[in-house]
């Protein structure tokens, strides 16, 4: 399975993406072509090689009409041309785009116009697009459209978005980072807020991302096959203004999807060691996967304990309550991160020193690992009279000779 992961560490805007996406393999020619009618001139739309904080990257440049900003992102208030959604539709048509690609890109500047209408309470046929409207933006969407028909992915997954900070005029005022459009679109979308004082996902750049994504999350697992680079109109001095894509095959390490989990950590100097089990056990008994310690050397060359508690997401507010409540920290972090288990059982076997239990662990019906439950051989191995490491022994062949259907 193809897919392709938009990077928004730096944030998102219409030519960015359509940057990468040319950068990553897509010809300028498919784009000029599909755009049709909207590019008049065949020298309308052209890309630059440029270099953002030392990265190259691919800039997607349009000659807009006169008035209009002339790159996603840098948005002028002046003269800015107004469209409704019945005349870009007319635009859209007048493309080269298929059939799909047309509705697709209709159905992307609806939502827009939805959107729109509910920040400033007018009817939907009464929506005029402001920015977003204008001819360079237009032509943004539809190469992006065409780009990734173009490309085939079979899914988009796109990573948080860096939003930028601070504040963006436009064509209604002074608004702050995200702008209201912008923060709307990317509704169920994880956003942070980076360093940068500026607007860093644009409203066609959210448009965009938010409408292909079917997931958000760190890269999936893939054999890459190729990455482009899309650059922005800025050149930050300390971190690169590109949009990153990647494309590749999809990996799957077995039945079981990757799933997230909690990493809980406190570093504890000052707690009596018997409050270690106690604290251990609460924590396992309120739902953590696992607990463990770790010696750790701490501040002023004080010996202490790094607690470390693995636990379903949706477990860290109570764990975290709990932490604070059995233990004697004044503080805790955490990171969220994907786990990748192999699927388990735990089967009978029976022995010549009586009946013990084994997990078995395999992925995609293979096993792979057997494990003789520990108690169960100390008792077993106790009430035999024999060594626990001959115990477990017969308790692995005896689950192999019942896998190959010979007797135990």
């Amino acid at each position: 399975m193809t897919v392709l992961y938009f990077d928004c560490f730096s944030g998102a805007s219409g030519d960015m993406l359509l940057g990468a996406l040319i950068d990553a393999g897509v010809p300028l020619a498919e784009i000029r072509r599909a755009l049709g009618s909207l590019a008049v001139d065949p020298d309308a739309v052209w890309t630059e090689p440029v270099v953002r904080t030392g990265i190259r990257a691919t800039k997607f440049c349009v000659r807009g009409e006169p008035g209009a900003h002339t790159h996603a992102g840098d948005h002028r208030a002046d003269h800015e041309p107004h469209r409704t959604l019945a005349e870009i539709a007319a635009l859209i048509d007048g493309s080269a785009l298929s059939a799909t690609g047309k509705a697709r890109a209709k159905a992307l500047f609806n939502r827009l116009g939805e959107v729109e209408a509910a920040i400033h309470g007018v009817p939907l046929d009464q929506v005029h697009l402001h920015e977003v409207g204008a001819l360079d933006s237009i032509i943004d969407i539809v190469g992006a459209v065409h780009a990734l028909e173009y490309l085939g992915a079979d899914r988009v997954v796109a990573s948080p978005l860096n939003v930028g900070s601070g504040s963006v005029r436009a064509a209604h005022g002074v608004y702050p980072v995200p702008a209201p459009a912008t923060l709307q679109l990317l509704a169920g979308a994880p956003v942070y807020a980076g360093p940068q004082k500026a607007e860093m996902v644009t409203p066609t750049g959210a448009l965009l991302v938010a409408g292909y994504a079917a997931a958000f999350g760190p890269l999936p697992r893939m054999t890459v096959r190729t990455v482009g680079y899309g650059a922005g109109s800025r050149d930050f001095p300390d971190a690169p203004n590109v949009l990153r894509v990647v494309i590749g095959e999809e990996q799957a390490v077995s039945d079981a999807a990757p799933s997230r989990v909690v990493v809980i950590e406190a570093e504890i100097d000052d707690m009596t060691p018997q409050l270690f089990g106690v604290a251990m056990d609460a924590l396992l008994a309120a739902g953590a996967l696992d607990v463990f310690y770790t010696s750790v050397q701490m501040k002023k060359n004080r010996p202490g304990t790094l607690l470390t508690v693995i636990a379903p997401p949706e477990r860290r507010v109570s764990l975290t309550a709990l932490i604070f409540r059995e233990t004697t920290t004044i503080g805790v972090r955490y990171r969220e991160s994907e786990r990748e288990v192999l699927d388990r059982e735990t089967v009978v076997v029976a022995t010549a020193v009586g009946p013990i239990r084994v997990k078995v662990a395999r992925q995609r019906g293979e096993v792979l690992n057997v494990s003789p439950e520990f108690d169960d051989c100390v008792r077993a191995a106790r009430a035999a009279g024999r060594p626990v490491k001959e115990v477990q022994a017969l308790a692995v062949r005896a689950f192999h000779d019942r896998l190959q259907g010979a007797p135990a």
